[in-house]
């Protein structure tokens, strides 16, 4: 059997307003649809909504043409993975009961067709953001989110619309541009994890660049970008993995693929 697998992530729909979330959300499910042609695997990288909490009995309004989606892929045998972002992290059973899909919480490791993978979100890793693992340590408590489930749904999605929209402006500056080795956390988090363990491919979102380097001979890290600028994404065919983008077209073409730094 062939190997096809694709990687993409950080679609925070629901942002910046309805009208624009529904265009992505559209061009998504259009790229689901045409990639759903040869995928063996499709592997979500998080931040797919800009902010996502679940009650017992009540979820956000909005984007079924996404989740609707991905019910059908999973029905039809596509193995669909999602690791959770930060602006998803409450993320609980009713996405992976309702649609299927195999959630991570927590970056993993992975061999595919002989090729060593480190795979995750990427909120958290390598040094710095110490406000930030602060943060994400209590807003995974338990107790926690037992305390702002007591709040009215109204209230609550108000606020966590608020918070996402605040942490997003404040770092989507720095999401544009190319920081340096020195100080892209995630790029230090690789060379971290390569002095201990090999890996040909290192794959993240998070950072919302596209970004494609070699870290050390023979492995890669590979920043899939997001889909409100770049509409980017990874595919594996068994033996190498390209960083491409979905072009205005439709079609699932144009490589952005470069040696070393971000791929734009």
């Amino acid at each position: 059997m062939n190997t096809r697998i694709y990687f993409l992530g950080d679609f925070h729909l629901g942002a910046p307003d309805a009208a624009s979330s529904l265009a992505r959300e559209k061009r998504i499910v259009a790229f689901l649809d045409e990639a759903a042609k040869d995928a063996t695997e499709i592997i979500l990288m998080g931040d797919l909504f800009d902010f996502w909490f679940e009650w017992k009995y009540a979820v956000p309004r909005g984007h079924v043409r996404f989740l609707g989606k991905l019910a059908e892929l999973t029905d039809r045998g596509i193995p669909v993975h999602l690791f959770i972002g930060n602006h998803d992290m409450w993320i609980f059973d009713y996405v992976p009961k309702e649609t299927g899909v195999i959630v991570h919480r927590d970056p993993i490791e992975r061999t595919i067709a002989g090729k060593q993978f480190l795979i995750g979100h990427g909120d958290g890793l390598g040094p710095g953001d110490h406000g930030y693992k602060f943060i994400k340590t209590v807003l995974r408590n338990r107790l926690c989110q037992w305390l702002f489930a007591r709040l009215h749904p109204n209230f609550a999605l108000w606020l966590g619309d608020f918070w996402s929209g605040r942490s997003r402006k404040k770092s989507y500056a720095n999401d544009r541009k190319w920081l340096g080795e020195d100080k892209e956390w995630l790029v230090q988090y690789c060379q971290e994890q390569l002095a201990i363990k090999h890996y040909d491919y290192m794959l993240f979102g998070h950072r919302h660049l596209p970004i494609d380097m070699e870290v050390m001979p023979g492995s890669r890290y590979i920043n899939l970008g997001d889909w409100i600028s770049y509409d980017s994404y990874g595919v594996f065919d068994g033996q190498q993995l390209r960083l491409m983008k979905r072009m205005s077209d439709g079609s699932l073409s144009g490589d952005v693929r470069i040696t070393g730094g971000p791929a734009v």
